[in-house]
């Protein structure tokens, strides 16, 4: 631990829809596939197109299955499989939201800046890269490289990146956008949580579990380091 216990040192980001569009992400994997599955298929419609109508149907852990219904294929699991593989292995076309992109820059010299995100472990690595993000943070930790007990909303991935910063509580903060995971391991570890609310955000509606609300809930990361500027909790605001 160093510094004034109280003031804040590092902010810790989220990274899919808090610094950049996952429905980029989305369509750029839906692409991927069509392209890889296209001549094996044969479809008589747009593939990536109609994946995307699936998904933003409400249905989205069955997208590749309804395509092969729609294409009166029988269900196939290691065809699905093969889709999925490409979809998470494809090296993304995704840029930071603008106001994330300035944040980073604007942030450097003030404050350590850190990422803390769950997913797939090769989709997540190939995120950073496609963001540049290991250039400009001081600490990366994607929980899926600690295993998947690791994941939000555990606390220990959390409790690692503040051992290494030797840092803790309201020194760190933690900006994110899904409230069904991302604030109930802050909030124990006495961090400050920050929802950033992003218009057609995949999880803007999730509710909260107990001890899952953020203290602090922003639209736009432009309003960092201000809206945090409170040594301890507050409410949304």
């Amino acid at each position: 631990m160093s510094g004034n216990p109280a003031q804040l040192r590092v902010i810790v980001f989220d990274l899919d829809d808090t610094l950049y569009p996952e429905r980029d992400y989305v369509q750029s994997g839906f692409e991927a596939v069509a392209r890889a599955f296209e001549a094996e298929l044969r479809p008589t419609f747009d593939l990536a197109t109609r994946m995307k109508q699936v998904f933003e149907s409400g249905d989205r852990s069955r997208v590749f299955d309804s395509i092969l219904g729609d294409l009166h294929r029988p269900p196939d699991p290691a065809l699905i499989q093969r889709m999925v593989d490409v979809y998470r292995n494809h090296q993304p076309r995704i840029r930071l939201f603008a106001d994330a992109d300035a944040a980073l820059d604007r942030l450097a010299s003030r404050f350590k800046l850190a990422l803390l995100s769950d997913g797939y472990l090769a989709a997540q690595r190939r995120k950073v890269d496609a963001l540049g993000l290991a250039q400009r943070l001081d600490s990366i930790v994607l929980t899926d490289e600690l295993g998947r007990d690791y994941w939000k909303p555990d606390p220990r991935a959390f409790q690692r990146l503040a051992a290494d910063l030797q840092l803790c509580g309201p020194q760190c903060a933690y900006v994110a956008d899904n409230r069904s995971k991302d604030f109930v391991a802050p909030n124990q570890l006495g961090w400050r949580s920050v929802m950033v609310c992003r218009p057609g955000a995949l999880y803007a509606d999730w509710p909260a579990p107990a001890g899952g609300q953020p203290q602090f809930v922003i639209d736009s990361l432009n309003r960092l380091p201000e809206s945090l500027a409170s040594a301890g909790p507050s409410r949304p605001q």
